[in-house]
């Protein structure tokens, strides 16, 4: 039975860096109403970059400008804009990383959150941005997921995983360099991110997801000939794991457990570092994959790929990955408010 439209989730939709290839995407997907059974979508961002991203995509959008997402009239054929008018994109050379326009799109998403905190919007979908752009903007942090916790006064673990044809790539360290990555490998790391994936994947309605936790050194140590990690520390912290009731198991050399894990083996594959999982997964389907910033009270997904500044404004670029997003966030909201009605 389809869902009516008033109980689809409201997502706040945001166009991401204007000098990239997402206001194309956002107008693209908003050109034909493919996403009208998933959620109800107000996008939140500056009428002028929409303009440029149905130019972009040569698509034509009716839209209606609205004060927030409270007053949204919805219904099929008019696109809702939270005009923001923030951002002139003729301001800002195309196909280039930009400091203001990465100060801008910060703004944009922090509008996005203020919207998610007073409860006007379930979930958060943005097309993808600039980190280097965005943290010379004046947003100073390594990525977006650690300014949205900062912005959302989120104190505990919290990570971004990545999905691919329902697999849930994790990672105990992330954006940062590969030297301070090892120093951030322990047990009550590794512990955290294969405990935050068992509980979304749960979240996502896996009943009893199978982790993989990869190892980091090559061969798995090869029984301590290339390091000890993995005796001493990674297959230790697995086993305590497994014995709290999550069917976890490794480590596994990183060069193949991707492969089983594609091949159906495994449900998630817990890496050591950024680079383990995004390689894999990249290769596997980079206009597929979908980011989730996983452990935040506001739900937040987006494209796994970046802003393909080779491309932009050629009206070619592949909306896939956006479309997943939104279906994605859509998904994680409707359990969430689920699992808030059976703890009534």
């Amino acid at each position: 039975m389809a869902t009516s439209t008033n109980e689809l989730p409201v997502i706040a939709l945001t166009p991401g860096d204007c000098t990239g290839i997402g206001p194309e995407q956002v107008a693209r997907i908003l050109s034909d109403d493919r996403l009208a059974d998933v959620a109800r979508l107000v996008v939140v961002g500056d009428a002028r970059v929409l303009d440029m991203g149905m130019d972009h995509a040569g698509v034509k959008l009716k839209v209606e400008r609205i004060a927030s997402p409270k007053a949204a009239k919805w219904g099929r054929g008019t696109v809702q804009l939270v005009d923001l008018g923030n951002t002139d994109p003729a301001k800002i050379p195309l196909g280039k990383a930009s400091a203001e326009s990465g100060r801008l799109t910060g703004e944009t998403l922090s509008r996005a959150i203020d919207f998610s905190r007073d409860g006007e919007v379930d979930a958060i979908t943005f097309a993808p941005l600039n980190k280097r752009a965005m943290f010379d903007g004046g947003w100073k942090f390594p990525d977006e997921h650690k300014m949205f916790a900062s912005l959302l006064g989120h104190k505990t673990y919290f990570s971004e995983m990545n999905v691919l044809d329902g697999q849930w790539m994790s990672r105990v360290t992330g954006h940062q360099s590969l030297r301070e990555a090892l120093d951030g490998i322990n047990p009550e790391s590794i512990t955290d991110a294969i405990e935050l994936v068992d509980r979304m994947m749960r979240r996502a309605g896996v009943a009893k997801p199978r982790i993989a936790v990869a190892a980091l050194n090559p061969h798995a140590g090869e029984n301590g000939l290339f390091g000890r990690d993995e005796i001493e520390m990674i297959r230790p912290t697995v086993e305590a794991a497994a014995q709290t009731g999550i069917a976890c198991t490794g480590p596994y050399p990183a060069d193949t457990v991707y492969i089983r894990a594609f091949a159906g083996e495994f449900d998630s594959v817990v890496a050591m570092y950024h680079d383990q999982g995004q390689i894999a997964t990249k290769l596997r389907g980079f206009n597929r994959g979908v980011t989730v910033t996983a452990g935040l009270e506001t739900v937040f997904t987006t494209p796994s790929h970046g802003t393909a500044f080779d491309i932009v404004g050629q009206g070619v670029a592949n909306t896939g990955a956006l479309e997943s997003a939104v279906r994605l966030a859509a998904k994680l909201v409707s359990i969430k408010v689920e699992e808030a009605a059976y703890a009534h």
